[in-house]
């Protein structure tokens, strides 16, 4: 059974979810989730939870840059490695998708990546908000370009984020 909680955040609720022993997903309200709801359940107790909540909210406090969150995304051994690169950009720094294939030692898998950073489950923890295009332009991120900017924003003191307490 997976278990689930909302929490309330500046760029609109956030769904997590976690197998009990690590966070498996940190999705923007809307969009889908591994199963169907009917194998959730609440997840008001669950101490992952508890904690990836807290850490949010010291996040968008401005207080924390780096999570530090048992996780445990399922992909395929590509996107795997997507995910783990997208954890080394710095805090308030960009990398475009072609910088992060050439990290990957895949200097013409842009596409690619940019495949696998759009199937991330665990947005915000996994910064996949750090990763523009070539040209600098903020492109491609599925919770919308605008929460994109505002992730930015933040990191880079550009915007200061309340995070109501729930």
């Amino acid at each position: 059974m997976i278990e689930c909680l909302t929490v309330a955040a500046p760029v609109g609720d956030l769904l997590l979810l976690s197998n009990g022993a690590a966070l498996t997903h940190c999705l923007f309200a809307g969009e889908s989730g591994p199963l169907s709801a009917a194998h959730w359940r609440d997840g008001s107790n669950s101490p992952v939870l508890a904690e990836a909540r807290r850490q949010l909210q010291a996040y968008f406090a401005r207080e924390l840059r780096d999570f530090s969150l048992p996780l445990a995304p399922e992909g395929t051994a590509f996107q795997l490695q997507v995910w783990q690169q997208l954890g080394l950009i710095p805090y308030g720094a960009t990398w475009s998708y072609g910088e992060l294939a050439r990290r990957l030692g895949h200097p013409k898998a842009a596409r690619a990546v940019g495949m696998a950073n759009s199937r991330n489950p665990l947005s915000i923890i996994v910064p996949c908000h750090r990763v523009i295009g070539g040209s600098g332009a903020l492109i491609g991120y599925g919770g919308g370009l605008e929460r994109k900017a505002m992730l930015l924003d933040l990191e880079q003191g550009r915007q200061t984020l309340g995070l109501p307490m729930a």
